[in-house]
């Protein structure tokens, strides 16, 4: 499939404008904090990007980043103004044109920048161990629609494992499916060109992420796909895509469930984009000056990564209660209660 993909980004497409649908899109609407940014970079750069949005978490000022499927990069120079002069951002890409339009234009980011922080390499995101890059070196990893290109992804979430440093973060966009993908579909090459038949079961992204050490897998926001070009809607047929954010830390004391510990967070309000509330994920919003009670994985998310400052933090995990209420994981007894009222069952 590498053959495939890089026929197809280098020399099919020429400008966002060729794409077929929007599933290579990030599904985000651009904060206005950040398209200044954008302003700032080459206009080649931009027009060379295929997608939208731009997958940046929170707090990256001195930050080590490593952009997977970098392409023109657009967002490693995006990401280059927000770590700062201290940090660094690498991008890897397996295709040359892509790869010479984001150096050609790299001395006009140092001069606008007015530092150099940025490097690209040509590779493979399956193949991260042939780049010598060390492990344990990264704060952060991104990527944006680009897994889903991968013909070896369980490569791709091993290496992100060993990359990233203890309390580090794998902050990515991607396509995902209500179910496993034929065969036949996958062999499309514009269907996988276009970022939808390689596209993961996202049940199957769960157990991936799991496999390769990432226990508590956080989704951030997601949207349905919807195929708008005729022909292509024909081929997919019943197949549902979705548009979705994960972030997954690199944490060894997460366990496999939300266990509830009797722990609860007060956020700060310090974080300069995020003065009121702070979403963690789809399901943690966390306002600012309140006492938040949380699972002993969020607890730890918050605690041992780089939004630790930023937080209080209530309570340790020497007392258990069981499952965390409203964490989609229920005991799957019979309550009391239940049995009071007259519930029967077998056995």
């Amino acid at each position: 499939m590498h053959d495939v993909v890089q026929n197809y980004y280098g020399k099919e497409l020429q400008s966002t404008n060729d794409l077929k649908t929007s599933a290579c899109c990030d599904i985000s609407n651009m904060p206005e904090w950040l398209k200044p940014l954008l302003a700032n970079i080459h206009d080649e750069v931009l027009s060379r990007y295929y997608g939208c949005g731009l997958v940046c978490p929170a707090l990256l000022e001195g930050c080590r980043i490593l952009d997977l499927g970098s392409g023109s990069g657009r967002d490693v120079y995006a990401l280059a103004q927000l770590v700062g002069e201290s940090g660094h951002v690498v991008g890897v890409d397996m295709t040359d044109e892509q790869l010479s339009v984001a150096r050609q234009h790299q001395a006009y980011h140092i001069d606008k920048f007015g530092y150099d922080n940025v490097t690209f390499l040509h590779g493979y995101i399956e193949k991260l161990d042939e780049l010598d890059l060390e492990a344990n070196s990264f704060d952060i990893i991104v990527s944006n629609c680009v897994i889903n290109l991968s013909p070896d992804k369980a490569a791709v979430m091993a290496s992100v494992q060993r990359l990233l440093k203890p309390g580090g973060e794998f902050y990515f966009s991607d396509v995902y499916a209500d179910r496993r993908i034929p065969q036949h579909l996958i062999d499309d090459p514009v269907l996988y060109g276009e970022c939808l038949s390689g596209a993961l079961y996202w049940k199957d992204f769960n157990r991936l992420s799991r496999d390769a050490g990432f226990l508590d897998v956080r989704l951030v926001e997601d949207r349905p796909l919807e195929i708008t070009d005729p022909t292509l809607a024909a081929k997919i047929g019943n197949i549902q895509f979705f548009s979705a954010t994960y972030r997954l830390f690199k944490i060894d004391s997460l366990e496999d469930a939300c266990e509830d510990h009797g722990q609860a967070v007060i956020y700060k309000g310090t974080i300069e984009q995020s003065p009121h509330r702070f979403d963690l994920d789809k399901h943690h919003a966390i306002e600012a000056g309140r006492v938040f009670p949380v699972c002993g994985n969020t607890f730890r998310m918050l605690q041992e990564s780089r939004f630790a400052p930023h937080f209080e933090f209530i309570g340790d995990d020497s007392h258990h209660y069981g499952i965390f209420a409203g964490c989609g994981e229920l005991m799957p007894f019979t309550q009391p209660m239940m049995l009071a009222s007259g519930a029967g069952g077998c056995c």
